[in-house]
């Protein structure tokens, strides 16, 4: 992750797009992204870059504006002076005042909730692929099961077979949790982070049983495979009893 942009090495086109926007210094928690604390026009705010594709991130914008639509509480995105939400990547939202919940917080588990509910039937994100989909598209979004070794990813297919469920498919944040979530100044979740977000069964955020938490285990696993080889390999052995290979 970048630490040392300042407001002189913003891209050209991002200081064009939104004049006096202002870095004042790297966030925590952009393990795949590059986000920043800013200013514009004296307001905080939040830059965000993400490495997505376009489509991909047009499916993101638009869900978000979705969902701020049905009063879910999301990052509201500020408009550059042409208008546009994403300049090559970049992005500017409205800095939320807050802090995380405690894990299980009831207040986290409601929004996702509130998700699912307005997003049953929505189309797939551009480029990924729900962990139905996966054992035969091998290829969807983060996740390659070519790149796992043999005997694991054939484990990690078969903890999503076990974990199926009837439920209508939905969008799913795909990285939930407190670190994802602020509590703002008025009580309410605001949910953040939406960079791995897809569409799949809702249990990927609200596991409802040991089937659940395992194939969540899975996802997260293969997920993170290439982008954070580190992290998924120190899952493997709670995953399968035995150390990576």
């Amino acid at each position: 992750m970048e630490t040392g942009l300042n407001s002189a090495m913003l891209p050209e086109s991002v200081r064009s797009w939104w004049p006096g926007l202002v870095v004042d210094g790297p966030l925590t928690g952009g393990a795949r992204n590059d986000i920043w604390s800013g200013k514009l026009d004296g307001v905080r705010v939040v830059i965000r870059h993400s490495r997505r594709t376009p489509d991909s991130r047009s499916w993101e914008w638009h869900l978000l504006r979705h969902l701020h639509d049905c009063g879910i509480r999301v990052p509201v995105l500020l408009p550059s002076s042409a208008g546009n939400s994403d300049v090559d990547g970049w992005h500017v939202y409205e800095y939320v005042e807050g802090s995380h919940p405690e894990p299980k917080d009831p207040r986290v588990t409601d929004a996702l909730t509130e998700v699912h509910a307005a997003t049953v039937g929505w189309p797939q994100r551009p480029g990924s692929a729900s962990a139905t989909d996966l054992p035969e598209l091998l290829v969807g979004g983060d996740v390659d099961l070519t790149a796992l070794p043999t005997g694991l990813a054939h484990r990690i297919v078969d903890a999503w077979r076990r974990a199926r469920t009837p439920s209508p498919t939905c969008v799913v944040h795909g990285d939930a949790g407190a670190r994802n979530a602020i509590i703002d100044e008025h009580g309410r979740c605001v949910l953040i982070d939406w960079d791995e977000a897809r569409v799949d069964q809702p249990h990927y955020d609200l596991p409802i049983g040991p089937a659940e938490l395992r194939a969540n285990l899975a996802w997260e696993i293969a997920t993170c495979w290439i982008p954070e080889p580190d992290y998924a390999r120190s899952l493997v052995q709670t995953f399968t009893g035995t150390a990576p290979r």
